[in-house]
């Protein structure tokens, strides 16, 4: 037990200072030894997740010793005994996950102190001194032991005002990524809205009196963590610092690569897989301007009763090969069934759709997307008979048209949050998509391509940037259509800068050199279309998308 490192933790904590620490997952000590070396004020070493077992562990609290390092062990859950052993081998306190409820926290504590405050029990083990300093240890330790809750659900937050009141614990704890899992946005570090929700707990603890901690996701993310008021700030995981910093130093070599759940190198992932060009190939020197359309700004078309078609990208601004939009859905009106000669994606920004494909219905949530091929009958039905829905609608043609079809089916309702497809239609549920990132802070689904739906003729998904998010200067060899959903995106074209948001749709020709930042501090969403098979981009010297490297002046 280092009281003298824990003292110094909670002298900076009682002036509003923040503590900096490193999530330890790997079983090396100098890791812990470099973060005593370089002056950390606490580790967490992760016993919840991953390979670490007890002697890992207590290897790692004995890099500490004689350190103005806290050493705390993350247990796998509140359990008594994984409690006890903890501390027994010498840490100075325990992170507990997936706490929901004030009676679990006062659960929590009792484990960590030895009685009559609490329940835990004297150990011959190193925190003892082998049994040689018993009555030493047991007399202070009640008072020297950090009990960190982990607030991970969103069940927890109701119980965080009465949790705040249970003594013995200074220091709470965030986890976005399961909080926001729990609020059915899985795979995602802060889905839509929880950021906002955890900072409103923050300002819960923190005016009872207590601090809050949440690892940053970066650098950026670092400072706005700490204006934020966070005071327990992560500057990372060991595993993902040491993966920053090789793809870094890979992306100077023109070998960046992406890894994939299967830990096998994606050599055809298209993205950032060979090294910048000097300039775009004159092949690709395009022969029209790039085109950004507003909301409203065009003329707008009733396709069906009720059924409002707002074209951003199309013949209209010399598109080829793609149109894309946005259809309101008055509440409870229906596109009947029709079909098309080419690929149609529909993805849901608001409201509540069943999108049918030959009498399959597919009820689909926000940011849920459905892919059509060709010649697929289908029809949309906005199910609420009060709001509005709002879809997002991209189809492989600068000349669109529809057939509508006579023939009746049998409505077949498919399983809630069913992924796939019966048929050649594709569903893919936005909770459960696969994630992948396209640059710095940035996380991107593939919806549709060749590769996933042999034969369509478009490709796209989703894609989310993180204040700081970017993507590198690239030019494609088909037209491309960038919708911003939320936040707000900065658009750059050889040196031209646009600001777009609120729906706001870019169109990029073919050939042209552009990218996009999130230079807010929100984070910025986009839905991206290609007209082409396979999301393929061409990256290029950052120069090209300057005014005065432009390579086609």
């Amino acid at each position: 037990m280092n009281t003298s490192a824990l003292r110094s933790l909670r002298h900076k904590l009682s002036q509003d200072e923040p503590v900096y620490g490193l999530w330890i997952t790997l079983e090396s000590t100098a890791i812990t030894e470099m973060a005593v070396a370089l002056g950390l004020d606490w580790i967490v070493i992760d016993a919840e997740h991953g390979h670490l077992d007890w002697k890992d562990i207590a290897n790692h609290l004995r890099s500490t010793v004689r350190s103005n390092t806290v050493a705390l062990v993350r247990v796998a859950e509140l359990n008594r005994g994984l409690i006890k052993r903890a501390l027994d081998i010498g840490a100075d306190g325990v992170v507990i996950p997936w706490i929901e409820s004030a009676e679990q926290l006062a659960q929590a504590v009792a484990f960590s102190r030895y009685p009559p405050e609490g329940l835990r029990g004297i150990g011959a083990e190193r925190a003892t001194c082998w049994g040689q300093c018993t009555v030493e240890h047991t007399a202070e330790a009640n008072d020297n032991v950090l009990v960190v809750p982990i607030i991970e659900s969103v069940a927890a937050a109701s119980q965080v005002p009465l949790m705040c009141r249970q003594d013995g614990v200074e220091l709470f704890w965030f986890g976005p990524a399961d909080f926001s899992s729990s609020a059915g946005f899985r795979g995602q570090w802060e889905g839509p809205g929880i950021a906002e929700q955890i900072l409103g707990l923050k300002e819960t603890i923190r005016q009872a009196g207590h601090h809050c901690g949440v690892i940053a996701t970066g650098s950026d993310n670092l400072e706005e963590r700490l204006s934020q008021g966070f005071r327990g700030i992560g500057i990372g995981i060991d595993t993902g610092l040491l993966l920053q910093s090789l793809q870094e130093r890979l992306g100077l070599l023109g070998r960046s690569q992406t890894i994939r759940a299967s830990l096998i190198p994606d050599r055809q992932a298209p993205r950032g897989a060979a090294a910048p060009l000097a300039r775009p190939p004159a092949t690709m020197r395009p022969d029209r301007p790039e085109r950004m359309s507003d909301v409203g700004q065009g003329k707008t078309t009733e396709i069906a009763p009720g059924v409002y078609f707002d074209c951003l990208v199309g013949s209209h601004n010399e598109a080829r090969n793609l149109t894309t939009g946005i259809v309101t859905i008055a509440p409870g009106a229906v596109l009947p069934y029709h079909t098309h000669g080419f690929t149609e994606s529909i993805t849901l920004l608001g409201g509540t759709i069943a999108a049918d494909v030959e009498g399959r219905r597919y009820t689909l949530g926000k940011l849920d997307n459905a892919v059509i091929p060709a010649r697929l009958a289908h029809a949309v039905t906005n199910l609420s008979p009060t709001q509005p829905a709002l879809v997002h609608v991209a189809m492989a043609s600068h000349t669109p048209s529809r057939t509508l079809v006579e023939q009746t089916f049998s409505c077949c309702e498919m399983p809630a949050d069913s992924p796939g497809g019966v048929g050649a239609e594709r569903v893919n549920r936005f909770a459960s998509a696969a994630r992948s990132s396209a640059g710095p802070n940035t996380e991107f689904i593939d919806c549709f391509n060749s590769a996933l739906m042999p034969g369509i003729e478009i490709s796209g998904g989703y894609g989310m940037f993180q204040p700081g998010g970017r993507l590198p200067a690239h030019v494609h060899d088909f037209d491309e259509s960038i919708c911003i959903i939320s936040g707000t995106a900065t658009c750059i074209v050889e040196g031209r800068r646009y600001s777009m948001s609120d729906y706001a749709t870019a169109l990029q020709p073919r050939g042209r050199v552009h990218y996009f930042v999130n230079e807010s501090d929100r984070p910025m969403e986009m839905i991206w279309v290609y007209a082409g098979p396979i999301p393929e981009r061409i990256i290029v010297a950052e120069s090209c998308a300057t005014c005065e490297g432009n390579p086609w002046q």
